[in-house]
Parts: C-alpha cells; structure tokens; sequence
C-alpha cells in the first residue's frame, strides 16, 4: 500500500530533499518517455514521491516504437561496426528486457504483446552466410536462434517475397502496441500519485536541481535523468557531457489486413523492419531518414516511397494496402551500451540511457535506475554500464 503524506527517506539524499515533508519531490525524473516512465512507476511504488519532467515532442515520444529487438540488428552492425561488440557483450540484457516487458503486461493487463520471434530475411547465398556468422555470435551470448532454408521459412512465413532464399530465427523477440502499452503505464503511474510536468530542461545543477528553458527551477532529493538524446546537453552543464545524439528515422503505418505476419521482420542487408498489430495494422521502418529539423523532425519523401517500396518487395501482400500515416521520430545513438549510473561530479544525478533499441530495453533499465536512486539491488550487474566510461 502506498504510503499517505512524507515518506519516510530511503536514502540520505531523500532525507535533505524533504525536511518536513517539504514541496520538492524525493526524485525528479527528466523525460517521460519508457525508461523514465518506468523508473518513476517503480519509485512510486516504493513509496517515493515522484515528479516527470517531460518535453513533450511528439518526436521524442515512445509512441515511435513497439519492436522487441534482441538479435544484433544488421543495420547497427552496418552503420556503427566499430560499436558492435559493445551491444553483442549486452545481448542478454536484452533477452531480459524482454521478460520484463512480459512481467509488465501481465501485470497491467498486456499490452497486445505477442512473442512469436523473429525474422532476419536473406536474399542471396552470402547473406545467409553473414546470418550464419551473426547466429553464432548469438547463440555464444545465450539468444535463442536457428537458421532457416527457404522450406523452413515457408512454413512460418508464407507470405515471404520470391526473392528470400531463407532467415535467421530469434525466438526471444516480438512486438508490442506501444500506444496501448503507452497509456496503461501512464494511467498506473498517474494512480500511484505520479505528478506529470510539462517542461524542457536545459540544465542541471549539483545541489541537484534542473533548471528549465523559461526560468523555473525545479529542485529534487535527486535527479534521475532518462531524457535520451537530451541528455548530454544536460550532463554537460555539470562537467560531464555524454556523446548522445538524436538520429531522424521515418516510421510508415497501413490501414487494417487479415493477421498476417506473425513475427517480427529485418533483412539482413536492407532498411528494413515490418510488424503487424493486433489491430491488424502493419509498421513498417527500418531505419529509413528523416529530415532533421526543430523543433521535430519532418518526413523525407524519398523515405516514404524507398521504405513502402521495399516491403512490398520483401511481403509482395502488402502492396494492395494503403499507408494511412507517416512520421518521422528521433532515436537516440551512445556507444551500443546503456549508461546508467550516478555522475561522478554529482552524486544525487542519476543517468538513465538505454543501449541501442532503447523500447526494448527501456522499463529494464528504468527498474535499474530507480533501484540505485532507493538505495536497493539492481536487477542486473550495471557495472558494465557506468557512464563513467566517456570520462576515464
């Protein structure tokens, strides 16, 4: 049962934060997105007082996400190859993350979450060698996958284009709707006393405190920062910048079809990521740009007809469909690795940035980042992700 009034402090800096129970929060959560949605859902629940701090950019919502990644995604590892072996040395954080999103659904009464895997297409002989190799590095770190010939395929996916000669399979990935996830995690945490701000930080200070764009000053027992690309701007103000960076990518959805497609789809070598909702709706990005730009980005039309075009190559059923929204979101690119962890200059600043497919691995990390602010274990060793690293 939540606790009525002053909580009793967890930590000595919750302590100073609320002498006589006093108006500043005992966390202060910058950002409202997954990670940090979750990390004040657990606070609260432990009997913190928490406030969300949250932009509120369309742009910057987890309303662009939905994927369940675990397998290496071939567009990080054709982008960004020399930070591959930083997101392979993480693979079973992200089979974790997976659990979690499932523990959540169940508890918050699902999330139209289906696990049925995941597809990696290939189209030629040498992409299913590059799978074969990726599977192994895998399969190494305990991910759950297995080739399949294009007989293999068929029986799970027989609406897979001519041109796919076969697929990896990860039976640890699915998908989710992130709209409907979206509202039952904020309508839990708006129940547990969660008080939600509009807002944008520009800087913070060590006492701690955040300083926003108009003047206000918000001040907190401590900080926990979940504020994805934003956050390096922020941590630099206290001498500690973080290389985070918004990368514009371009998200397309159709009108409703028959259940189609079960799993989750990549290519190995293309742009490339198809899901079908329960709606009977179907995503389709890939990594596609977007057009950078404030205070949102905006659609590339080259994006739009590249990304469509392609699906319907890869799943020629989709071509009788009409897309019936596009937009365009920023996700968030570090080093491969999730940073969490308090800031050496300022004690009561806590980071909260989850690794690449920061969806996935968002509630994961925000459960870990609330744990170090109340003091208790983490559900994993965060060892690996202090940000100390981009200061040594």
């Amino acid at each position: 049962m939540r606790r009525r009034g002053c909580p009793r402090p967890r930590t000595r800096a919750m302590a100073e934060a609320a002498p006589g129970c006093a108006t500043p929060p005992d966390v202060l959560v910058i950002g409202g997105g997954i990670t940090g949605g979750t990390a004040a859902i657990a606070l609260a629940e432990a009997g913190a007082r928490v406030t969300v701090l949250d932009a509120g950019l369309p742009a910057g919502s987890a309303a662009n996400a939905g994927s369940l990644h675990v397998q290496l995604q071939s567009r990080f590892l054709r982008l960004f190859p020399e930070l591959a072996p930083n997101v392979e040395a993480s693979l079973p954080l992200y089979v974790q993350a997976v659990r979690e999103w499932e523990a959540l659904a169940r508890r918050l009464g699902g999330f139209d979450l289906v696990r049925a895997g995941g597809l990696m297409l290939a189209g030629s002989a040498a992409q299913m060698r590059f799978l074969e190799a990726k599977a192994a590095r895998e399969a190494a770190r305990g991910v759950a996958v297995e080739l399949l010939d294009r007989a293999g395929l068929e029986r799970i996916a027989p609406w897979a284009g001519p041109g796919i000669v076969g697929a990896e399979l990860c039976r640890d990935e699915g998908k989710l709707d992130p709209l409907l996830a979206n509202r039952r995690l904020a309508e839990h945490a708006a129940a547990l006393g969660v008080v939600r701000l509009s807002g944008r930080a520009v800087a913070l200070t060590a006492d701690p405190a955040a300083i926003l764009a108009d003047g206000r000053r918000l001040a907190a027992g401590q900080i926990l920062l979940a504020a994805a690309w934003g956050s390096g701007a922020m941590t630099a103000s206290l001498g500690c910048p973080l290389p985070s960076r918004a990368e514009p990518l371009h998200m397309n959805i159709t009108e409703p079809a028959a259940p189609a497609i079960g799993q989750l789809i990549q290519h190995a070598e293309r742009p490339i990521t198809l899901k079908q909702l329960g709606t009977g709706q179907i995503v389709i990005g890939g990594g596609w740009p977007a057009l950078a730009a404030e205070p949102v980005p905006r659609v590339h039309p080259g994006s739009l007809l590249g990304n469509v075009a392609l699906a319907g190559e890869i799943a020629p059923a989709l071509g009788t469909l009409r897309v019936i929204r596009c937009w365009a979101g920023y996700n968030t690119t570090l080093d491969g690795r999730t940073a969490l962890g308090r800031l050496p200059r300022a004690g009561r600043v806590i980071v909260a940035i989850p690794g690449d497919a920061g969806y996935t691995l968002g509630p994961l990390v925000g459960r870990a980042a609330a744990a170090l602010a109340l003091g208790t274990p983490p559900p994993f060793d965060v060892a690996p992700c202090d940000p100390a690293r981009f200061w040594s």
